[in-house]
């Protein structure tokens, strides 16, 4: 660590949250997922690892299972890590080497400004894809793949029109529907992320856009959230019968010309999953990479129970 540098581990109660948040805020690398609204919002639990006078900030979300601490990821939280101005490899090294020894599992996503050169601290690296909307819609739509335009054209011939009204909750059901053979997001999530919808739509950092047939039926849906010129795809709803039709296609393609031509980077969470890779890729999105840290210190009979 470089002299005058101290990093301090803070409970919950100690982290002074008007400081924290205008670290978050300030930080070079900043998104939505670690201001403290949002961690109080989707995490168990969170501590902190914070730089001198919150320079730069680490949030640890933890839980308790068998008497033993760890770090994971919460529901609708992409990245964290390590936030702030001036970032290297050597303070990204301390922050993870300043983690509490408590915490004997570790499986958490850093972000893109913790993606340092020949780092050897991550033992993953992770893919998201991003969209710089800078530019006029007919440029942007320029970059689509042929496939792509197609079936946004396939939709709007269809007669399906777009919705800017659906209620929360029905985003909500249709994501929970989706998701409910997938590990991961629990159903106590899900209140929590409504939560969190309501006071940011009442900030005006919240939209949701859906895509319907002429008889209203929802075909696809998506919530987004607003911060650091970033326009986060943070939740989708889709129904079965839309997929044969372009509606997500022609979801994704309203949003962008709704906010083409701005400073606004439009993030889509991910993925390291082919298909979705593809799927973004397709609106002339391009990779980010981020790391995510795996470590485990559990004995060997926990290990076994965790498997």
């Amino acid at each position: 660590m470089e002299a005058g540098n101290h990093i301090k581990y803070l409970s919950h109660k100690e982290i002074d949250k008007t400081q924290w948040d205008a670290s978050i805020t300030q930080a070079l690398n900043g998104l939505i997922y670690p201001y403290s609204f949002y961690l109080d919002a989707m995490s168990k639990h969170w501590d902190a690892l914070v730089l001198n006078d919150y320079e730069a900030v680490m949030p640890l979300t933890w839980n308790r299972k068998y008497r033993f601490y760890y770090l994971y990821q919460p529901a609708f939280a992409a990245s964290l890590g390590v936030f702030g101005k001036n970032l290297n490899k050597e303070l990204i090294d301390d922050f993870i080497r300043s983690i509490p020894s408590k915490f004997k599992l570790i499986e958490i996503s850093l972000n893109a400004g913790n993606i340092i050169r020949d780092s050897t601290t991550f033992s993953i690296l992770r893919s998201n894809y991003i969209l710089n909307l800078n530019k006029p819609y007919e440029e942007l739509y320029k970059a689509y793949r042929d496939n792509h335009k197609r079936n946004i054209n396939k939709a709007l011939q269809s007669g399906c029109s777009v919705s800017l009204e659906i209620p929360v909750d029905e985003i909500i059901q249709l994501n929970k529907e989706q998701l409910q053979h997938i590990d991961g997001t629990k159903s106590e999530d899900y209140p929590n992320f409504k939560t969190l919808y309501e006071f940011l739509k009442n900030r005006g950092q919240a939209k949701t856009y859906a895509i319907v047939d002429p008889k209203n039926k929802i075909l696809a849906s998506a919530i987004f959230f607003f911060s650091h010129n970033r326009a986060y795809y943070i939740m989708v709803g889709n129904h079965p019968d839309g997929k044969t039709i372009g509606a997500s296609h022609a979801l994704i393609d309203t949003f962008i010309k709704d906010h083409a031509d701005q400073n606004l980077i439009l993030d889509f969470e991910g993925s390291d999953i082919r298909n979705l890779a593809f799927f973004y890729s397709g609106f002339g999105a391009t990779e980010e990479i981020y790391p995510a840290l795996k470590i485990n210190k559990l004995p060997w009979y926990i290990r076994l129970l965790k498997k």
